[in-house]
């Protein structure tokens, strides 16, 4: 059963990734749709495992589907790896190299942002 949950939630999570793909693509040559989604999931997977999954009691089951297959489907390292290796293919090493920049460090700092709401919400 956790199998079918995880591909649900995966299948939703794609889907989801792929329209905000579609708002946020202007052409550009710096990826910004997949930065955003990624920063985004960062937050809600610190979020969701600091917080939401303490304050509201769900089935191990559920919340596997929800980090796993919603957090995990929404967010792509794939897709970073592949834009960097394009940016750099197209001699725009700076480009490529801030982007794995914020990447690491943007991700991280919003896991910490998602982990210190969580402590607020906690508090409140």
């Amino acid at each position: 059963m956790v199998y079918f949950l995880v591909g649900i939630a995966g299948a939703l999570g794609a889907i989801l990734r792929y329209w905000i793909g579609i708002a946020l693509f202007k052409g550009g040559s710096f990826p910004f749709s997949t930065l955003t989604i990624n920063l985004i999931g960062s937050f809600l997977l610190a979020w969701f495992t600091t917080n939401l999954f303490k304050r509201v009691s769900l089935p191990p089951m559920i919340t596997t589907a929800i980090g796993t297959g919603f957090v995990g489907s929404f967010t792509t390292f794939s897709t970073l790896s592949v834009e960097t290796v394009q940016l750099f293919h197209h001699g725009k090493v700076v480009l490529g190299v801030l982007y794995v920049a914020i990447s690491v460090i943007g991700g991280l700092i919003m896991s910490r942002l998602g982990f210190k709401y969580s402590e607020a919400v906690q508090k409140s």
